[in-house]
């Protein structure tokens, strides 16, 4: 049986992160025991402070609460842990925390160690300390050690990506698999630098903000510049795992890739190529010719702008912005121009003769490029086996050199082999054969691009400017009271162009009657 006392006491405890919290006991299990000895040493718990992160640290807020509260009262209070442990798990923290209690009149004791003044309890509680720092430390290097390997062995241990998550799978434990709706999004995002669509980061972030669904990591539904990074730069993304703090190169993953190694390949080619000019905010819905169509007389972009009529009301405007112009701020309705561009674009709707003769053209192109392909697999076998002579024989350089800065070479030599290496292993292993059949790829271009004026007339500025993008080589020059220059079409509209025997001249604005048949096809093997 306890005695009964007049004394004041506090319960701290703490666990190492929130996990333990939520799938754990552990702070529940500390108080029980605490309280317990409260009960017996006759003791009134007047509060109980808690923590959940690392007792590497001082400054928690659980502990710095407890402080406070100390400190604020009149008289010693006893400070109840369960272990010595739970106080802290470096000697620094270990002693920090001993004189903060001290001078905020706290008194420390636990049912697992008796704390005295003395010498002999003095060492017996800097030897506990220290056996309780090297645990933290020692399970921290088992960690460490066993995430390493799982790595070496092809499994992502860290936080899943966005894109992904973790599932138990067969033979696999936790294995990354693709998370919808977001694993299609950052494929689109990836695709899409990588081909052209979106010409710079700034396209790529403003894409991603406007998926409602995808995460946002900043004020206002933004995503950060430097997670748009990442994402660019992440080779998890195309099946593949590297983590060079830990030594782990880059090696072949477990999980569904989202793209191909030749994609993001072809990503950091763009990144390292530097930077593009940004998308400007100012090219919005309201003028989607705005950064497309030049000035006829000085060959410089029309801006466009409102103008405010005297009755108050705005009026849209497309104008050339460059002094010294003869079209120097003489301002073109931008209803007139747009009409005269949809004219413009009609005239890019195929035949139906024509559409059949195009469709078996690509035909033979799409077998005409397989059989390419795969006469390509031998020849990336071949390089295949000539780096890894060459790794070879850098290793064994390596083992003979004395300088740091020689070995260092070598390494980072081995380094760029291995990663050609990569690429050439899957350009082999694909043998050549698409992602998708003919008809599937064919099919939706056509869906896509077959009628560009639907895309134009459509509602959605990204179709708009895809029609602009992938419809025209360059960009289209217009002239006050004459209209759109003709214009210089992608190579497909090109040849169609040909094979009707149409010949170039200025467009003019009473129409583009008979309209010549065209169309776009966009297919690839990846």
């Amino acid at each position: 049986m306890g005695v009964t006392t007049d004394q004041q006491a506090v319960i701290y405890c703490r666990v190492s992160g929130t996990k333990q919290v939520r799938q754990g006991d552990g702070l529940a299990s500390q108080e029980t025991r605490c309280r317990e000895y409260a009960r017996y040493k006759g003791y009134e718990v007047v509060a109980v402070f808690t923590d959940d992160m690392t007792g590497g640290k001082t400054a928690r807020p659980g502990m710095l609460s407890m402080l406070a509260a100390l400190s604020a009262q009149k008289r010693e209070t006893v400070v109840i842990i369960d272990d010595i442990s739970r106080l802290a798990r470096s000697l620094q923290a270990h002693f920090e925390l001993r004189a903060s209690l001290a001078a905020a009149g706290g008194k420390l004791e636990s049912p697992s160690i008796e704390f005295g003044e003395d010498s002999d309890s003095i060492l017996v509680e800097n030897l506990l300390a220290s056996v309780s720092q090297h645990q933290r430390q020692k399970n921290a290097e088992q960690t460490v050690n066993r995430m390493r390997a799982r790595t070496l062995n092809g499994y992502w241990c860290f936080q899943a990506p966005v894109g992904y998550r973790y599932a138990r799978v067969s033979g696999h434990g936790n294995l990354l698999v693709r998370d919808e709706p977001h694993a299609s999004t950052v494929q689109e995002a990836l695709e899409g630098f990588a081909c052209g669509r979106f010409q710079s980061q700034v396209e790529v972030k403003r894409f991603l903000e406007s998926v409602p669904s995808y995460p946002k990591d900043a004020p206002g539904g933004q995503v950060r510049n430097q997670r748009v990074y990442e994402l660019l730069t992440r080779s998890i993304y195309a099946g593949y795992i590297e983590v060079p703090n830990w030594n782990v190169p880059l090696r072949r993953g477990h999980h569904e890739p989202l793209v191909s190694f030749a994609t993001f390949e072809k990503i950091q080619r763009r990144l390292k190529e530097g930077a593009k000019a940004s998308a400007r905010k100012d090219i919005n819905h309201d003028f989607p010719l705005r950064g497309f169509v030049t000035c006829d007389d000085c060959g410089k972009l029309l801006t466009a702008c409102w103008s405010r009529s005297k009755t108050g009301r705005k009026h849209p405007y497309y104008l050339c912005p460059t002094k010294g112009c003869p079209s120097y701020r003489k301002s073109i309705r931008r209803d007139l121009m747009e009409d005269e561009f949809g004219a413009l674009v009609q005239t890019l709707q195929p035949t139906e003769g024509l559409f059949a003769l195009a469709r078996q053209m690509f035909k033979d192109a799409w077998t005409q490029r397989l059989d390419q392909s795969r006469a390509r697999i031998g020849e990336a076998e071949r390089k295949l086996a000539e780096t890894q002579k060459q790794i070879d024989a850098l290793l064994d350089r390596i083992v003979d050199a004395s300088s740091d800065s020689v070995v260092k070479a070598y390494e980072t030599r081995i380094a760029k082999l291995e990663r050609e290496k990569v690429a050439l292993s899957e350009s082999a292993r694909s043998g050549g054969q698409p992602r998708h059949t003919f008809e599937e790829m064919f099919e939706l271009a056509m869906l896509f691009l077959s009628s560009p004026w639907k895309l134009w007339a459509s509602e959605s500025y990204a179709l708009k400017r895809t029609v602009l993008r992938l419809a025209f080589a360059e960009r289209i020059g217009y002239r006050r009271e004459e209209g759109f220059r003709t214009p210089q079409t992608a190579l497909p509209f090109k040849v169609l162009g040909a094979m009707c025997g149409r010949k170039g001249e200025m467009a003019h604005r009473g129409g583009f009657e008979p309209p010549t048949p065209r169309f776009v096809v966009w297919c690839s093997i990846q």
